[in-house]
Protein backbone atom coordinates (compact mmCIF):
# COMPACT_ATOMS: atom_id res chain seq x y z
CA UNK A 1 0.00 0.00 0.00
CA UNK A 2 1.48 3.73 -1.04
CA UNK A 3 0.09 5.78 1.53
CA UNK A 4 0.45 9.72 0.89
CA UNK A 5 -0.68 12.24 2.72
CA UNK A 6 -1.36 16.42 1.32
CA UNK A 7 1.82 16.36 -1.05
CA UNK A 8 4.60 14.20 -2.87
CA UNK A 9 7.50 12.56 -0.67
CA UNK A 10 10.00 15.22 0.51
CA UNK A 11 8.06 18.21 -0.93
CA UNK A 12 5.41 20.37 0.96
CA UNK A 13 1.78 19.63 -0.58
CA UNK A 14 0.97 23.67 -2.88
CA UNK A 15 -1.73 25.62 -0.92
CA UNK A 16 -5.10 24.53 -2.08
CA UNK A 17 -7.33 27.37 -3.61
CA UNK A 18 -10.35 27.99 -1.40
CA UNK A 19 -13.45 29.14 -2.39
CA UNK A 20 -16.68 29.41 -0.71
CA UNK A 21 -20.33 29.95 -1.94
CA UNK A 22 -21.09 33.38 -4.25
CA UNK A 23 -23.51 34.93 -1.63
CA UNK A 24 -25.51 36.76 -4.87
CA UNK A 25 -25.02 33.89 -7.65
CA UNK A 26 -26.82 34.99 -11.06
CA UNK A 27 -30.21 33.63 -11.06
CA UNK A 28 -29.47 31.23 -14.28
CA UNK A 29 -31.21 28.38 -13.40
CA UNK A 30 -34.40 27.42 -13.38
CA UNK A 31 -36.49 24.83 -10.69
CA UNK A 32 -38.98 22.20 -11.80
CA UNK A 33 -39.87 18.86 -10.21
CA UNK A 34 -41.25 15.38 -11.00
CA UNK A 35 -43.57 14.08 -8.99
CA UNK A 36 -42.90 9.88 -8.59
CA UNK A 37 -45.76 7.14 -8.23
CA UNK A 38 -47.16 5.61 -4.86
CA UNK A 39 -46.27 9.56 -3.11
CA UNK A 40 -49.13 9.58 -1.15
CA UNK A 41 -49.73 5.41 -0.45
CA UNK A 42 -46.14 5.94 1.29
CA UNK A 43 -45.73 9.58 2.26
CA UNK A 44 -42.57 9.34 1.11
CA UNK A 45 -40.08 7.78 -1.63
CA UNK A 46 -36.82 7.18 0.24
CA UNK A 47 -33.68 7.32 -2.54
CA UNK A 48 -29.93 7.40 -2.53
CA UNK A 49 -28.12 7.11 -5.62
CA UNK A 50 -29.88 7.89 -8.76
CA UNK A 51 -28.17 6.55 -12.29
CA UNK A 52 -28.05 8.30 -15.80
CA UNK A 53 -28.45 6.80 -18.99
CA UNK A 54 -26.84 9.32 -21.77
CA UNK A 55 -27.17 6.87 -24.52
CA UNK A 56 -31.18 6.91 -24.00
CA UNK A 57 -31.79 10.37 -22.23
CA UNK A 58 -33.16 8.16 -19.06
CA UNK A 59 -32.51 8.82 -15.17
CA UNK A 60 -33.12 5.84 -12.88
CA UNK A 61 -34.49 6.29 -9.77
CA UNK A 62 -34.66 3.41 -7.46
CA UNK A 63 -37.29 4.08 -5.24
CA UNK A 64 -36.48 1.89 -2.14
CA UNK A 65 -39.55 1.47 0.54
CA UNK A 66 -41.87 1.26 -2.76
CA UNK A 67 -40.64 -1.76 -3.98
CA UNK A 68 -39.65 -0.38 -7.50
CA UNK A 69 -37.78 1.69 -10.03
CA UNK A 70 -39.02 4.49 -11.48
CA UNK A 71 -37.75 5.49 -15.09
CA UNK A 72 -37.79 9.36 -16.36
CA UNK A 73 -37.46 10.06 -20.00
CA UNK A 74 -35.64 13.68 -19.74
CA UNK A 75 -36.81 14.49 -23.16
CA UNK A 76 -40.32 14.45 -22.47
CA UNK A 77 -40.20 14.50 -18.65
CA UNK A 78 -42.22 11.40 -18.37
CA UNK A 79 -41.85 8.69 -15.96
CA UNK A 80 -42.16 5.00 -16.03
CA UNK A 81 -42.53 2.56 -12.76
CA UNK A 82 -41.29 -1.16 -13.16
CA UNK A 83 -42.42 -2.37 -9.84
CA UNK A 84 -42.53 -6.19 -8.14
CA UNK A 85 -38.96 -5.64 -6.17
CA UNK A 86 -38.54 -7.23 -2.63
CA UNK A 87 -38.14 -5.14 0.27
CA UNK A 88 -37.66 -5.69 4.16
CA UNK A 89 -37.67 -3.75 6.81
CA UNK A 90 -35.25 -2.65 9.42
CA UNK A 91 -34.28 -0.91 12.38
CA UNK A 92 -31.91 2.27 12.72
CA UNK A 93 -31.22 4.10 15.89
CA UNK A 94 -34.46 2.99 17.15
CA UNK A 95 -36.89 3.72 13.89
CA UNK A 96 -38.42 1.06 12.03
CA UNK A 97 -37.93 2.12 8.01
CA UNK A 98 -38.33 -0.57 4.53
CA UNK A 99 -35.33 -0.74 2.88
CA UNK A 100 -35.48 -1.32 -1.09
CA UNK A 101 -33.73 -0.54 -4.35
CA UNK A 102 -31.29 1.90 -3.53
CA UNK A 103 -28.59 2.22 -6.45
CA UNK A 104 -28.09 1.61 -9.90
CA UNK A 105 -25.45 1.84 -12.52
CA UNK A 106 -25.68 2.02 -16.01
CA UNK A 107 -23.86 -1.04 -18.29
CA UNK A 108 -23.59 -1.87 -21.93
CA UNK A 109 -27.41 -2.23 -23.13
CA UNK A 110 -27.76 -3.25 -19.12
CA UNK A 111 -28.68 -1.15 -15.91
CA UNK A 112 -27.89 -3.05 -13.02
CA UNK A 113 -30.08 -2.24 -9.36
CA UNK A 114 -28.83 -2.63 -6.04
CA UNK A 115 -31.42 -3.60 -3.41
CA UNK A 116 -31.15 -3.28 0.29
CA UNK A 117 -34.23 -5.18 0.70
CA UNK A 118 -32.82 -8.84 -0.44
CA UNK A 119 -29.52 -8.20 -1.10
CA UNK A 120 -29.29 -8.27 -4.39
CA UNK A 121 -27.92 -6.89 -7.61
CA UNK A 122 -30.08 -7.32 -10.60
CA UNK A 123 -30.28 -6.85 -14.59
CA UNK A 124 -32.45 -4.84 -16.46
CA UNK A 125 -32.23 -4.52 -20.20
CA UNK A 126 -31.85 -0.27 -20.87
CA UNK A 127 -34.39 -0.42 -23.60
CA UNK A 128 -37.07 -2.69 -23.16
CA UNK A 129 -36.58 -2.17 -19.13
CA UNK A 130 -37.27 -6.07 -19.05
CA UNK A 131 -35.56 -7.68 -15.72
CA UNK A 132 -33.38 -10.58 -15.87
CA UNK A 133 -31.13 -12.05 -13.88
CA UNK A 134 -29.85 -11.01 -10.86
CA UNK A 135 -26.62 -11.53 -8.19
CA UNK A 136 -26.93 -12.05 -4.37
CA UNK A 137 -24.03 -10.16 -2.74
CA UNK A 138 -23.04 -10.91 0.77
CA UNK A 139 -24.15 -7.66 2.89
CA UNK A 140 -26.47 -4.92 2.29
CA UNK A 141 -25.33 -3.21 -1.00
CA UNK A 142 -24.91 0.87 -1.00
CA UNK A 143 -23.11 2.14 -4.07
CA UNK A 144 -22.72 0.64 -7.92
CA UNK A 145 -20.15 1.12 -10.11
CA UNK A 146 -20.29 -0.54 -14.21
CA UNK A 147 -16.62 -1.32 -14.82
CA UNK A 148 -16.36 -1.11 -18.30
CA UNK A 149 -12.81 -2.19 -18.89
CA UNK A 150 -13.56 -5.84 -16.98
CA UNK A 151 -17.02 -6.15 -17.46
CA UNK A 152 -17.42 -6.36 -13.89
CA UNK A 153 -19.95 -4.84 -11.31
CA UNK A 154 -18.20 -3.29 -8.73
CA UNK A 155 -20.33 -2.85 -5.13
CA UNK A 156 -19.83 -1.10 -1.75
CA UNK A 157 -21.13 -3.21 1.00
CA UNK A 158 -20.38 -1.35 4.10
CA UNK A 159 -21.54 -2.95 6.80
CA UNK A 160 -18.85 -5.64 6.12
CA UNK A 161 -16.45 -3.39 5.33
CA UNK A 162 -15.78 -4.78 1.64
CA UNK A 163 -16.47 -4.57 -1.87
CA UNK A 164 -18.09 -7.10 -3.87
CA UNK A 165 -17.12 -7.85 -7.68
CA UNK A 166 -19.92 -9.27 -10.05
CA UNK A 167 -18.97 -10.33 -13.42
CA UNK A 168 -21.06 -8.98 -16.13
CA UNK A 169 -19.34 -10.37 -18.90
CA UNK A 170 -23.29 -11.97 -20.14
CA UNK A 171 -24.60 -9.05 -19.24
CA UNK A 172 -28.11 -10.01 -18.19
CA UNK A 173 -26.85 -12.94 -16.12
CA UNK A 174 -24.70 -11.22 -13.42
CA UNK A 175 -22.86 -13.34 -11.04
CA UNK A 176 -21.13 -12.72 -7.93
CA UNK A 177 -17.18 -13.58 -8.11
CA UNK A 178 -15.54 -11.95 -5.73
CA UNK A 179 -14.97 -10.08 -2.57
CA UNK A 180 -12.07 -7.30 -1.62
CA UNK A 181 -11.58 -6.87 1.79
CA UNK A 182 -11.25 -2.97 3.24
CA UNK A 183 -9.84 -1.43 6.18
CA UNK A 184 -12.69 0.76 7.07
CA UNK A 185 -16.24 1.32 5.76
CA UNK A 186 -16.30 1.98 1.74
CA UNK A 187 -18.38 5.03 0.61
CA UNK A 188 -18.52 6.92 -3.23
CA UNK A 189 -17.07 5.17 -5.95
CA UNK A 190 -15.36 6.51 -9.35
CA UNK A 191 -14.07 4.27 -12.18
CA UNK A 192 -11.15 5.07 -14.47
CA UNK A 193 -11.28 2.41 -17.37
CA UNK A 194 -8.23 3.96 -19.13
CA UNK A 195 -6.20 3.77 -16.46
CA UNK A 196 -7.40 1.16 -14.40
CA UNK A 197 -8.08 2.36 -11.29
CA UNK A 198 -11.37 2.38 -9.16
CA UNK A 199 -11.38 5.21 -6.05
CA UNK A 200 -13.77 4.62 -2.98
CA UNK A 201 -13.85 6.41 0.37
CA UNK A 202 -13.37 4.92 4.10
CA UNK A 203 -16.39 7.18 5.50
CA UNK A 204 -14.80 6.16 9.01
CA UNK A 205 -11.09 6.45 8.25
CA UNK A 206 -11.10 9.72 6.47
CA UNK A 207 -9.33 7.90 3.58
CA UNK A 208 -9.68 7.94 0.04
CA UNK A 209 -8.20 4.57 -1.93
CA UNK A 210 -7.28 4.07 -5.37
CA UNK A 211 -7.64 0.36 -6.35
CA UNK A 212 -6.34 -1.11 -9.08
CA UNK A 213 -8.95 -3.17 -11.18
CA UNK A 214 -6.52 -5.84 -12.78
CA UNK A 215 -5.14 -6.84 -9.04
CA UNK A 216 -8.08 -5.56 -6.73
CA UNK A 217 -5.22 -3.98 -4.79
CA UNK A 218 -5.37 -0.78 -2.98
CA UNK A 219 -2.13 0.95 -4.46
CA UNK A 220 -2.75 4.64 -2.70
CA UNK A 221 -3.65 5.88 0.24
CA UNK A 222 -4.77 9.37 0.88
CA UNK A 223 -6.37 12.08 3.38
CA UNK A 224 -8.67 14.05 2.35
CA UNK A 225 -9.54 15.68 5.68
CA UNK A 226 -13.26 16.00 5.85
CA UNK A 227 -13.58 15.22 9.51
CA UNK A 228 -15.17 13.37 11.54
CA UNK A 229 -18.20 13.01 9.40
CA UNK A 230 -15.76 11.64 6.95
CA UNK A 231 -15.78 11.82 3.01
CA UNK A 232 -18.54 10.73 1.05
CA UNK A 233 -18.86 10.51 -2.89
CA UNK A 234 -16.63 10.65 -5.80
CA UNK A 235 -16.36 11.95 -9.00
CA UNK A 236 -13.43 11.56 -11.80
CA UNK A 237 -12.33 14.07 -15.03
CA UNK A 238 -10.52 11.75 -16.66
CA UNK A 239 -8.92 13.83 -18.91
CA UNK A 240 -6.41 16.21 -16.62
CA UNK A 241 -6.79 12.72 -13.76
CA UNK A 242 -8.99 14.93 -11.13
CA UNK A 243 -10.10 13.05 -8.61
CA UNK A 244 -13.31 15.29 -6.71
CA UNK A 245 -14.06 14.14 -3.07
CA UNK A 246 -17.29 15.21 -1.30
CA UNK A 247 -17.02 15.87 2.22
CA UNK A 248 -20.58 16.40 4.26
CA UNK A 249 -20.13 20.65 3.97
CA UNK A 250 -18.52 21.06 0.32
CA UNK A 251 -15.87 19.40 -2.06
CA UNK A 252 -12.25 19.18 -3.48
CA UNK A 253 -10.08 18.16 -5.95
CA UNK A 254 -7.22 16.09 -5.60
CA UNK A 255 -4.55 15.38 -8.26
CA UNK A 256 -4.63 11.37 -8.77
CA UNK A 257 -1.94 11.52 -11.24
CA UNK A 258 0.45 12.95 -8.66
CA UNK A 259 0.35 11.24 -5.31
CA UNK A 260 -3.22 12.87 -4.42
CA UNK A 261 -2.11 16.48 -3.81
CA UNK A 262 -5.03 18.10 -2.79
CA UNK A 263 -5.37 21.35 -5.15
CA UNK A 264 -8.65 23.23 -4.26
CA UNK A 265 -11.73 23.26 -1.70
CA UNK A 266 -14.97 24.36 -1.96
CA UNK A 267 -17.53 25.09 0.93
CA UNK A 268 -21.57 24.71 0.42
CA UNK A 269 -23.11 24.06 2.99
CA UNK A 270 -23.89 21.08 5.26
CA UNK A 271 -25.65 17.78 3.88
CA UNK A 272 -23.40 16.71 1.14
CA UNK A 273 -23.58 13.08 0.12
CA UNK A 274 -22.89 12.14 -3.70
CA UNK A 275 -21.52 14.79 -6.38
CA UNK A 276 -21.59 14.45 -10.47
CA UNK A 277 -18.83 15.78 -12.86
CA UNK A 278 -19.79 16.97 -16.47
CA UNK A 279 -16.42 16.70 -18.26
CA UNK A 280 -17.61 18.73 -21.31
CA UNK A 281 -18.56 21.45 -19.48
CA UNK A 282 -16.02 21.22 -16.84
CA UNK A 283 -18.61 21.42 -14.06
CA UNK A 284 -18.90 20.10 -10.58
CA UNK A 285 -22.28 19.27 -8.98
CA UNK A 286 -23.15 19.51 -5.13
CA UNK A 287 -26.07 19.35 -3.73
CA UNK A 288 -25.77 20.47 0.37
CA UNK A 289 -29.24 18.47 1.55
CA UNK A 290 -29.23 20.15 4.75
CA UNK A 291 -28.77 23.47 3.34
CA UNK A 292 -31.15 23.27 0.38
CA UNK A 293 -28.51 24.36 -2.13
CA UNK A 294 -26.84 23.08 -4.76
CA UNK A 295 -23.75 24.90 -5.74
CA UNK A 296 -21.95 24.48 -9.56
CA UNK A 297 -18.16 25.01 -9.58
CA UNK A 298 -16.08 25.39 -12.73
CA UNK A 299 -13.00 23.65 -12.50
CA UNK A 300 -9.68 24.99 -14.58
CA UNK A 301 -7.08 23.17 -16.07
CA UNK A 302 -5.05 23.22 -12.77
CA UNK A 303 -7.73 21.76 -10.88
CA UNK A 304 -8.89 24.99 -9.44
CA UNK A 305 -12.44 25.50 -8.38
CA UNK A 306 -15.16 28.93 -8.72
CA UNK A 307 -18.31 29.03 -8.11
CA UNK A 308 -20.78 29.86 -11.33
CA UNK A 309 -23.92 29.39 -9.49
CA UNK A 310 -25.63 28.52 -6.00
CA UNK A 311 -29.32 27.47 -6.20
CA UNK A 312 -31.78 27.22 -3.81
CA UNK A 313 -33.12 23.58 -3.76
CA UNK A 314 -35.53 21.90 -0.96
CA UNK A 315 -34.41 20.80 2.48
CA UNK A 316 -33.29 17.31 2.24
CA UNK A 317 -32.50 17.58 -1.94
CA UNK A 318 -29.31 15.84 -3.07
CA UNK A 319 -27.28 13.32 -5.22
CA UNK A 320 -27.37 15.14 -8.80
CA UNK A 321 -27.08 13.17 -11.67
CA UNK A 322 -26.73 16.20 -14.32
CA UNK A 323 -27.51 15.48 -18.18
CA UNK A 324 -24.56 16.35 -21.35
CA UNK A 325 -26.42 20.15 -20.98
CA UNK A 326 -26.05 20.94 -17.71
CA UNK A 327 -29.94 19.89 -16.73
CA UNK A 328 -29.51 18.52 -12.74
CA UNK A 329 -31.60 15.84 -11.64
CA UNK A 330 -31.68 16.10 -7.45
CA UNK A 331 -33.26 13.05 -5.30
CA UNK A 332 -36.25 14.94 -2.89
CA UNK A 333 -37.40 12.03 -0.85
CA UNK A 334 -39.95 13.82 1.81
CA UNK A 335 -41.55 15.35 -1.11
CA UNK A 336 -41.64 12.29 -3.33
CA UNK A 337 -40.10 13.83 -6.06
CA UNK A 338 -37.36 14.57 -8.56
CA UNK A 339 -35.81 17.78 -8.42
CA UNK A 340 -35.35 19.27 -12.45
CA UNK A 341 -32.58 22.06 -12.10
CA UNK A 342 -32.05 23.56 -16.21
CA UNK A 343 -30.26 26.16 -16.80
CA UNK A 344 -31.45 28.80 -18.94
Amino acid sequence: MVAMVGGCAGHPAPAPVVVGPAPSAPAIHALDSIALPGALATGGVAMDYLAYDHERHRVWVPAGNTGSVDVIDTDHGTVVRIDGFPTAEMQRKGTKRTVGPSSATVGQGTVYIGNRGDQTVCALDAATLRRLGCAKVPSMPDGLAYVAATKEVWVTTPRDRSISVIDVAIPGDPKLQGQLELEGEPEGFAVDDARGIFYTNLEDKDRTLAIELKTRKVIATWSPRCGEDGPKGLALANGPNFLFVACANGALVLDAGHQGIELARVSTGDGVDNIFYVEGRRSLYVAAGRAATMTVAQVDTHGHLSVSATVTTSPGARNAVVTDDGTAYLTDSKASRILVVRPH
